[in-house]
């Protein structure tokens, strides 16, 4: 602007002095004017790049202080860097040392593994062994365990019979009552008691009749049981047998009552012999004392025993004995 307000006078004076005509000024005019809006033009884009360098300068400084900041970084990345390869380098030399000697301890290890693996072997073998019998035993068990299931069967069917054989002996016998007669069951078997008042006069060994009445009335109820032993037991007090003949002293005496009372039952056909027993038992079996008279009467007596026999027992136990 100050340029074109110094140039228009010293056009105007030029034309002024050189007589220029007036169509050649106003071109000369317009021609200022383009070069003056060009100026302006040329200011302007100068003023624009001014400010342009402006800003690429004030980036280029950004740039620099970034710049220096990433070889900040890059110094602490170097050190970094520095202290990795240190580090490599002794993971290095200690992957060295390792590999000299992972030899022998790896064939150490496997002597271990096969070790462990023949005593893991052993145990199974051991195992499968001791399993094996287990299921033997509990095999074993099992059958024991039936057999004697068995056997309680068996025991039981044999106590309820005894149970009714006391019952049918005892109401066979029932008038004998209070007449030194006594039927008892224990330990699985029958007793029938009867004292020598009852049977025998003293010293002898027939059978009185009262006594024979009594036995008979026993042997019917015998001959219903065929499977029933029969033990005969004859036994006396503790007085010496004073007595004549043939017998010498109170095992005799004991002994041949014993065979009248099995004398008396073989009279009954239905009993077979086989299952009857005379036994004489002498002094020897007291169930009283012999220091006084009523202890006396008690220990003269003849007791017949009544024993189921125990045949299907018998094999049982014997399956048993043999499995063992």
């Amino acid at each position: 602007m100050f340029r074109k307000i110094l140039i228009v006078p010293i056009v105007a004076f030029i034309l002024a002095t050189s007589c220029v005509p007036a169509k050649k000024f106003t071109d000369l005019e317009t021609k200022y004017d383009d070069l003056e809006a060009k100026s302006n033009s040329l200011q302007q884009k100068l003023d624009n790049c001014e400010e342009e360098n402006l800003n690429s300068r004030n980036e280029f400084e950004q740039a620099q202080k970034r710049m220096s900041e990433l070889q900040t970084q890059n110094q602490g990345y170097e050190e970094k860097f520095r202290n990795l390869e240190e580090l490599y380098g002794n993971l290095q030399e200690s992957y060295n040392a390792l590999e000299s000697n992972s030899s022998n301890l790896l064939q150490d290890i496997s002597k271990q593994n096969r070790t462990l693996l023949g005593d893991l072997e052993n145990k199974q073998n051991a195992l499968a062994k001791e399993k094996q019998r287990l299921q033997l035993l509990e095999e074993d068990l099992k059958s024991r365990s039936q057999r004697i299931d068995e056997l309680e069967t068996i025991l039981a069917a044999k106590d309820a019979k005894m149970k009714a054989l006391k019952q049918s002996v005892s109401n066979a016998l029932t008038n004998f009552e209070g007449k030194g007669l006594t039927v008892e069951q224990r330990n699985g078997k029958v007793y029938v008691s009867m004292e020598n008042k009852l049977l025998f006069s003293s010293g002898s060994w027939a059978v009185g009749e009262q006594g024979q009445q009594a036995v008979k009335q026993l042997a019917a109820v015998l001959a219903e049981n065929n499977d029933i032993n029969v033990l005969i037991e004859g036994h006396t007090d503790n007085v010496p047998y004073g007595g004549n003949g043939a017998l010498q002293n109170n095992w005799d005496l004991s002994t041949k009552r014993a065979t009248s009372i099995v004398n008396l039952l073989q009279q009954n056909g239905r009993i077979n012999a086989e299952r009857l027993t005379a036994a004489g038992r002498g002094e020897y079996a007291p169930i009283a004392s012999n220091s006084s008279v009523e202890g006396k009467a008690k220990n003269r007596r003849i007791e017949v025993i009544l024993t189921p026999k125990y045949d299907e027992l018998s094999r049982l136990l014997s399956e048993e004995n043999r499995d063992r």
